[in-house]
Parts: C-alpha cells; structure tokens; sequence
C-alpha cells in the first residue's frame, strides 16, 4: 500500500519557487496581512460574549483580575461618554454608544453589574431629550425587559439587582412615552412589535410582584404607557392587559373635556395642560401663576379619570413646581387630599352597585409619596422641605400624634404630607385594608429609609434625619404587619446596606460612590419637554427636533455648537456642604431671562461709564468753583486794604505790629534773664 508522501516544492535549476508554490505563498502573506490591518483597526478592547462568558465563569484569580482590570477600564470610558459629571452635555459625550456598552457590560455579575447599573439610571435620569436617541433607547428597553421577563421572573426569589432592572425600566419607557407625546414614534412600529411579546411575557407577573409595590409600581406604569402606545400607534388591541379596553380613554367626566393635538394623538386633559402652564409660570416668574393654580384647583376631578397616566403626569410636573413654590407645593397637597377623601368614600359605598372601579388608584397615591419624598429631600428651601414633611399646620402636634400611632382612634385626613399620611394609613392598616391603605403605609415606610440614606453625613439637616429616624423606630417597634416590615428590608437591600439606616453608619458606604436612590432630573426634563410641546412660543430653542440622521463628522461639529445652547439641569438640593457636591440650588435661567440679564449688564456697564464722566466733570466744576473762591478772597481782602489806608494812613495789615516792635519785645522778653544772672553776681 502506498503511503503519502509529503511534497517538496518544484524547484526550477535557477533556484527559483514554482508558480503554484509561489501562489499559495503569497496568500498566505495576504491573508496575515489583512488580519494585522483588521486587528488595528480593531479598538484595543472591546465587549464582546467571549468576554462575558469568561468574566463570568473563570476561577482563575490571576485572569479574574484581567478581566476586572478590562471591565474597569471600560467603565471610566463610559462614565466620559455618558457625561455623568457634566449631566449629559459636552463634545465628549455620546449617549447612544455608551447605553449599550454599559448594557453589554452590564451582564458581568458582582460589583461591575451593580455599578453598570447605577451609571444607567443615573444617565436615564439627567439626559437630555433628542430625537437620536430613539434606536438605543428601544434597544434599552428590549434588553432590559428580556432581562427582567427570562432571567429575574424565572426565580422565586427577588434580589436587589431585579428593583434596579424595574427603576431603570420605567425611565426608558417614561423617555419613550414622551417621545411618543411629541409624535416621535411613527417610524418604530417594528420596534414596537417586538417588545409585544415581552410585554405580554411581563403582564402575567402580578402575583410575582403584587407584595412589592416598589416594582409593581415600576411595571403597572410600563404597561400602562406601552398600552396607550400601541393602540395609538399600532391600532391594535393591547394583548397585555385585558382587563381595560380602549372605551376607558373616550370615557372623560361630564365637566371636563380633554384637549387633542390631532385625531391620532393621545388626549390631553385640562389638568396636566394646566400644571405644565403652572410649571411654566413659575420658570418665568409670571404674575398669572394664581390663575393658573386656581384652574389646577378648578379641574381637579379629572384626577379620577381611568386614563391615569394624565393624572401621574400631572403631578410628577405639579411636584417638580412644587420644588420651588409654596403656593404650588399647597395646591399638590390639596388635590391628593381631595383625591384620597373621594376614593376612600367611594370605597366605603359597597351598597352601591354603580360605584366605579378605582383599583388603578394605588398607582397614583404611590407616585405622589415618591413625589413627596423628593420635595422633602431636593426643594430649593427648608421651609419647603418641612412642610412637605410635617405640613402646614402645628409642626409639634403633627410629631406627636405620628409618634403615639395608636390605631383605635380614627384621624381625618387633614393634611396630606409624610407625616399626615403616616398617621392616616397607621390607623386604618388591617389584615383586608384596601389597597390604596397599605401600599400607602408601604411606601411611606420604604421611602422613608431611602430617605435617611440620603441624609447620612450631612450635618445641615440633622433635624429632619433624627425625625426620620424617631418615625422609622417607632414604626418598627409597633407595627405588627409583616408587609410594612418587608418595606424597610427591601430599602435596606436596595441600598446594599446590611446594616439599618437608622441605628448606625455603615463605614463601607462613605467609601463607595455616591448611588443615585431617587430620580432627581428626570422630572424637571419631562416638564420641560411637555413646556416645549404645549407653549412652543415660550423658548427659541427646542428640546425635541424632530431632524434628518446627521453624519458623524457633521454632529461633532453641532454637539460644539448646542454647548453653548444647550441649558443645564436644575439640581435641586439642600444646602451647600463640605461633604457633597456643588450643585446649583436655584433654576437655571432660560432664554429670556439670559437675554433680560445681558441687557441689564450693558445698561450697567454703559452707566458706570456716564457716572465716571460725570464725576470728571463735578471734580472740575469743584476745582472752578475753588478758585473762583480764592479770587473773591483776594478782592474782598485788597479792598479792605484800601479802606485802611485811606481811612488810617497805614500801609500795615491788619493786626501786624510796626517793624521797630519785634526787637523791643525780644527785649522785654530778656528781662527776666538779665535779672537773674545779676542776682547771681551780687551774692
């Protein structure tokens, strides 16, 4: 049997490769070539599966290192591109390709995972709006739901890592909601469709998430937004939640009538286009901001409408008003006030059989505690900060029937802060209470770790973290029920502070980076995005421009020139510290304002300039009126001389002696000495 035998190359007797060597040779080469020029082109290091899988399942200390040193690096790139120090602006700043790096990267387990997920929320929380940013955040929003729909629903256990997929969740579809608000959305109907499964996939977790209203919350809005999306835009039926059909949009009170944009746009009531023109007069410091609150007031009763996504809006843009005005912050208290009194009788009405169905109302109630939370936290003053917390009446009677919760007296609702809430869902907690009562109580509780987390090291509001802390220990000491309970141990986790926020510090927790626990931008860029769609006469500039895909090196060049355009966030916070970052306390100014403040500069500028030359010319006249002094002086006194010679005959002036004076008293001045020294000789 014949063997192979391996060939030699044909050699030609002038020592020279066969052609078909030759050829093969240089393939070869090429093929090494192309691979050096793709390997440079090639960024150094990039996210890729193999990486993931890698990172996630090695053993190896020394290369689980490498790898942790790569992911970190990667990070720092993308907290640069996301702009998380310069809230998003800058020529370095490129917020689609950094959301889905931090995404990929995001599915690294441990530390990576957990800070990856906090630079998302925090970026969905201060970016700013632009048309661009659709494709990724459609991208965002199917990853984030594949995550939470095949990986987190399939456990049956929750962990923390599962409330920061639901938070960030609700922000991507909150930006997409307005997007949608602006007519921004005609062009992903693909899009659209492919979330549907997921969606669907998300409706059936009720049960999974029922006891954590923190999360269902998140889920109920997502729903809920994405429903009124593709019925809109879609025209088809909503295949996730059942139980509403499209007739509970058409169904408006008798009173109220709901304002549309065109026939396919989503309705609009009168009581979110009111605190949005609320919102508004208090940026522009309009003397109209009393009429306009007293139509808030007016329209008050389509906070009861089944479309509850008007309502939630509505006060998400009234709470970020009531950041900065008393009046505004008094009219958000009256409607919820308002709002629970009338859902408590219509559910204490079971005899009736027409009363309507309120079980969507929780969603409102627990949007406005959160609400509530931030204005305690973020307000631009402290009288604002105290009275979201204790109210406006008796700060001292409000503590002191907070801290006795004793549950057999039965309180009004007189007041609708932490602390009046607190006392009011206390008292009617039961095993069969209804829903809007202890999720209340829930997200009293809950918020309120979050919000002594938030106060720990700052020394200026000592006060109110002591009185957080005197109503969280009362409130574990005496409440029996185990879901109040499970409130502040799902705070805790969320925080990954195993310690209690309120019995002591965790040292761990000053070495770490700051997380973001509330939403403290997002607010203030959804009013002003709703601003630009319902006053579009109110600014030059335009948040939202609906314009054709510019190149790259095209937008380099713009994102240079809308720096200078482009407004900064409003930072609401408390006072300034040593410990924390400088943040500004009041609204930037907009478009007007900057132009009314460099006309008020030149006017100054050009009045200093006339004071100048007045002065030069007062200090002239004043030097002319001197003289002129000096010269009738000088006359008066010449005068005064010739009346003396002619009237005495003496050329002296008056009151000088004669010229032979001087010596004869420098001689009766020397008498004395002259007598002295004879005396002396005699004796």
């Amino acid at each position: 049997m014949n063997m192979p035998v391996k060939k030699s190359p044909v050699i030609n007797p002038l020592g020279v490769i066969a052609p078909s060597y030759y050829e093969k040779l240089l393939r070869l080469n090429l093929q090494n070539l192309r691979k050096k020029r793709s390997a440079k082109s090639k960024p150094p290091f990039s996210i890729t599966e193999e990486f993931i899988l890698r990172f996630n399942k090695t053993k190896n200390i020394e290369e689980k290192k490498v790898l942790l040193d790569l992911a970190r690096k990667t990070i720092l790139k993308c907290k640069r591109k996301l702009g998380l120090r310069t809230l998003g602006t800058g020529s370095h700043v490129h917020l689609p390709a950094a959301w889905a790096e931090i995404t990929y990267l995001a599915q690294c387990e441990g530390e990576i995972q957990d800070e990856c997920l906090n630079m998302l929320f925090a970026s969905m929380d201060h970016a700013y709006f632009d048309y661009d940013h659709l494709p990724a955040l459609f991208f965002l929003a199917e990853s984030l739901l594949y995550r939470l729909c095949c990986d987190a629903f399939l456990k049956t256990y929750l962990y923390s890592v599962e409330i920061k997929l639901a938070k960030i969740s609700y922000l991507v579809f909150l930006r997409i909601f307005i997007y949608f608000l602006h007519d921004h959305l005609q062009n992903f109907e693909q899009h659209l469709h492919r979330l549907q499964p997921y969606l669907y996939a998300l409706s059936l977790c009720d049960e999974s998430y029922y006891k954590y209203p923190n999360i269902f919350s998140n889920v109920q809005f997502i729903l809920k937004m994405m429903e009124i999306i593709c019925e809109r835009e879609l025209l088809s039926g909503s295949i996730f939640s059942p139980v509403e059909s499209k007739k509970q949009y058409k169904d408006v009170d008798s009173d109220t009538k709901c304002l549309q944009f065109n026939q396919e746009r989503y309705e609009v009531n009168h009581l979110l286009w009111h605190c949005v023109a609320a919102w508004t007069c208090v940026q522009k410091k309009s003397p109209q901001l009393n009429k306009v609150l007293e139509h808030v007031v007016f329209h008050k009763t389509q906070l009861r409408q089944k479309c509850w996504m008007n309502s939630a809006l509505a006060l998400l843009v009234l709470g970020e008003t009531a950041k900065l005005n008393v009046a505004c912050l008094k009219t958000l208290m009256d409607l919820m006030r308002d709002f629970l009194l009338s859902i408590m009788s219509v559910q204490n009405q079971k005899e009736n059989c027409m009363v309507d169905d309120f079980s969507w109302a929780w969603n409102v109630v627990y949007m406005y505690i959160t609400i509530l939370a931030e204005i305690c936290l973020y307000a631009v003053t402290s009288n604002l900060r105290k009275t979201a917390f204790v109210g406006f009446c008796d700060c001292k009677s409000s503590q002191k029937d907070i801290l006795l919760m004793d549950k057999s007296e039965q309180p009004e609702l007189k007041e609708t802060s932490i602390l009046g809430l607190l006392n009011y869902f206390s008292s009617k907690m039961s095993a069969n209470c209804d829903d809007i009562i202890w999720i209340g109580y829930y997200g009293l509780v809950y918020n309120l770790v979050k919000m002594s987390w938030e106060l720990r090291g700052d020394e200026e509001q000592d006060g109110l973290r002591n009185l957080i802390w005197q109503t969280l220990q009362t409130t574990k000491d005496h409440e029996k029920d185990q879901r109040i309970h499970n409130a502040i141990n799902i705070a805790q986790a969320e925080l990954n502070d195993p310690m209690d926020p309120y019995t002591g510090y965790n040292t761990k927790v000053f070495s770490k980076t700051r997380d973001e626990v509330f939403s403290k931008y997002i607010g203030w860029r959804i009013a002003k995005a709703l601003s630009k769609l319902f006053f579009p006469l109110t600014d030059v500039s335009n948040i939202l421009l609906k314009e054709p895909l510019i190149k790259r090196d095209q937008r380099k060049h713009l994102y240079k020139k809308q720096d200078c355009i482009k407004k900064r966030v409003l930072h609401f916070t408390v006072r300034e510290h040593s410990s924390m970052s400088e943040v500004p306390m009041f609204p930037y100014p907009d478009y007007f304002t900057k132009r009314d403040e460099e006309l008020a500069r030149i006017i100054d500028h050009h009045w200093q300039h006339e004071l100048k030359i007045r002065q030069k010319e007062d200090a002239i006249c004043e030097a002319k009126e001197r003289e002129d002094e000096e010269v009738k002086e000088k006359n008066h006194f010449r005068e005064i001389m010739k009346r003396r010679e002619k009237e005495l005959h003496k050329l002296t002036k008056p009151y000088e002696l004669p010229p032979g004076t001087s010596n004869f008293i420098r001689k009766e001045h020397d008498l004395p000495k002259l007598r002295s020294s004879c005396q002396k000789h005699s004796a």
